[in-house]
């Protein structure tokens, strides 16, 4: 299967580093040269990435982020093709009006929405939005969320009554057309069931390959056992340059701004996230500054400071094309990359790495 390519829109700023909002901070770091995520930037980067080829860009959630369905609703002006994989959090919002919201956006964008489920971050940003539910409860109400939403989409009236949400006549004016695909993560054992059971893409965070491959086949098994298949994903960040040592040397600068304060802080509060995935992308380097390169070109220098997604794949525009090609040999699918400043760094990717990734047959000619 050909591989799809997706940017991201940076809703919570931009800049030339890695320093800045955490998913398990208390506060927002504003680093030097901050680009503000502005509508005029934003559109920038979505319309850079309309025109270099990538399929659409992640819209994320979070404390520190502008609302993602606003800020893909203001961009698809700016954009002809461009997909918008939006992220929401099926805790803070209805299910019926999430059925709703996008099923206007289906129709609005002519069919260029995604939807990227996120069940929650850690504890503490939950309970800023008012939602108290445990870890694993939240992923128990993602499950009933997702059938909630699917059935009003297939169905003229829809009734349902479980743990967490009680509907009658759910319906909405029109079904979306197409029907949007939702996209997933969650490495906990609470997590890979309702992947197994309702998802389209089941998203991680860039391990090393293996660990990454061994973590798809468990979700793609538990979806077999339910005769469903999945398609699988990878998040990870880039820096892909015309040499691999002009590559590296942009990595080190990254790094270079961190004091050990700044990293033994960052490392102490990832390590204790309830996050599965959170805990997994912090062991990777174990806030050692020393032994990024956790695998051939796969950098984990950007977790040492900021939570969700930690790796970069760093070299020349070769290396990184080829651990690409490795990825999609053990099944991915799909790759959601992004670099700092998204700007330049898409133009990097696209025209140093698409061309080679034709050449191997990863994506079409």
């Amino acid at each position: 299967m050909s591989a799809k390519f997706f940017w991201f829109l940076p809703t919570n700023g931009d800049s030339r580093s890695i320093v800045g909002a955490s998913h398990a901070s208390s506060h927002h770091a504003i680093p030097a040269g901050y680009r503000a995520p502005d509508r005029r930037y934003l559109a920038e980067i979505a319309r850079a990435a309309d025109r270099l080829g990538y399929e659409g860009v992640l819209t994320p959630t979070g404390t520190w982020c502008e609302d993602a369905w606003l800020t893909a609703s203001a961009m698809l002006a700016e954009t002809e093709r461009l997909k918008f994989l939006v992220a929401f959090r099926p805790g803070l919002v209805p299910p019926t009006l999430a059925a709703q919201q996008a099923a206007t956006f289906q129709r609005f964008s002519q069919g260029r929405l995604l939807l990227n489920v996120v069940s929650g971050g850690d504890d503490s940003e939950q309970r800023r939005f008012g939602d108290w539910l445990s870890h694993d409860e939240r992923y128990s109400r993602t499950g009933e969320f997702l059938h909630i939403v699917k059935s009003i989409w297939e169905t003229e009236s829809f009734d349902f009554s479980g743990e967490y949400y009680t509907i009658r006549d759910g319906r909405v004016s029109e079904p979306p057309n197409p029907l949007p695909q939702f996209y997933f993560g969650g490495s906990s054992a609470a997590a890979l069931p309702i992947a197994a059971e309702h998802v389209d893409v089941y998203l991680t965070w860039g391990e090393p390959p293996q660990a990454a491959a061994a973590k798809i086949n468990q979700v793609r098994d538990l979806a077999a056992q339910r005769g469903r298949t999945l398609r699988a994903g990878i998040r990870l960040h880039t820096i892909s340059r015309d040499t691999s040592a002009a590559a590296w040397a942009v990595a080190e600068e990254l790094v270079k701004e961190l004091t050990a304060e700044q990293i033994q802080e960052a490392t102490r509060l990832h390590s204790r996230s309830d996050s599965e995935g959170q805990r997994r992308m912090t062991a990777l380097h174990g806030g050692q500054i020393d032994k990024l390169e956790i695998y051939p070109n796969l950098w984990a220098g950007v977790g040492l400071v900021r939570g969700g997604a930690g790796t970069a794949l760093v070299g020349s525009h070769e290396e990184v094309a080829n651990l690409i090609y490795e990825y999609h040999s053990l099944g991915f699918d799909e790759f959601i990359l992004s670099g700092y400043p998204h700007l330049e760094e898409a133009y990097w990717f696209a025209e140093g790495v698409f061309p080679l990734l034709r050449a191997k047959g990863v994506i079409a000619g």
